[in-house]
């Protein structure tokens, strides 16, 4: 496993759950320091540890550890974060389709006119498109 993949890879899940170090060492039961040696790549943890990870972030240990840029979140666990099953369904295209996803993070940030342009937009071209 590379360290440094895997370091990436749980300080980007920790950040997108909206945790600190902090919040995350204490829903874990590990210490921070012990975070923070993980996402700097000081540390790399043992195999229970990966899995204490991969259930709490609900993903598999090969995207855990970097082998794989996809995880699936599947109807029993999608709960954990969703509030109905449209939403984590709306959540795993936008996750698995680079495009949407693209898409997703050039609108973070933008204004609700900005958006509103943008949707307009997309709106014109499906309908001015004679095979969509």
């Amino acid at each position: 496993m590379g360290s440094e993949q895997f370091s990436l890879i749980l300080k980007r899940l920790r950040q997108s759950a909206h945790l600190t170090q902090d919040q995350l060492a204490d829903k874990v039961g590990i210490s921070r320091s012990a975070i923070g040696m993980y996402e700097s790549g000081a540390r790399t943890p043992d195999p229970d540890t990966l899995a204490l990870f991969a259930d709490f972030f609900n993903v598999d240990l090969d995207y855990l550890i970097g082998r794989t840029n996809k995880t699936t979140v599947t109807p029993e666990t999608a709960g954990r974060y969703y509030l109905n099953p449209e939403t984590a369904k709306v959540a795993q295209e936008i996750y698995e389709d680079d495009n949407l996803h693209a898409l997703f993070d050039a609108a973070r940030g933008a204004s609700p006119e900005e958006l509103q342009r943008a949707k307009n937009f997309l709106q014109m071209l499906k309908d001015t498109n004679p095979n969509g």
